[in-house]
């Protein structure tokens, strides 16, 4: 299934979608700073109108190859996970993050991501 996601590349940041059957992943790339919150909050938005649309049961994000995040970008996260939530139970979708052990930040970060949104997220 395609869902004609575009590549998300402000300068020095990245983000690659890729779908399959009623996944979806994002791989995150580079560093999301000031110039990447508006188009990270808009990317984040489309995503969900996509998942919704198609009935995605899993978003996967990718966050292996991520050096930064502010966190104002992780204050879109946290608006599109609260979406999700907010959902109907049946119409939910499970976004799994996938960390890079090596980056500190990246464990505390999803943490409380998780704890925000436990019923919809799961960090590895």
């Amino acid at each position: 299934m395609n869902l004609d996601l575009p590549m998300l590349s402000p300068p020095g940041f990245a983000i690659v979608a890729e779908s399959a059957g009623d996944a979806i992943t994002l791989v995150f790339r580079g560093n999301a700073d000031m110039a990447s919150i508006e188009p990270l909050d808009e990317y984040l938005r489309t995503v969900h109108e996509k998942a919704l649309g198609h009935a995605i049961k899993s978003v996967r994000v990718d966050f292996k190859a991520l050096e930064f995040m502010n966190s104002s970008c992780f204050k879109a996260f946290v608006e599109w996970l609260g979406n999700v939530q907010d959902l109907p139970a049946k119409a939910r979708y499970m976004v799994a993050f996938e960390s890079n052990r090596d980056m500190h930040w990246q464990r505390r970060s999803l943490n409380a991501l998780r704890c925000f949104a436990m019923d919809v997220v799961t960090v590895d």
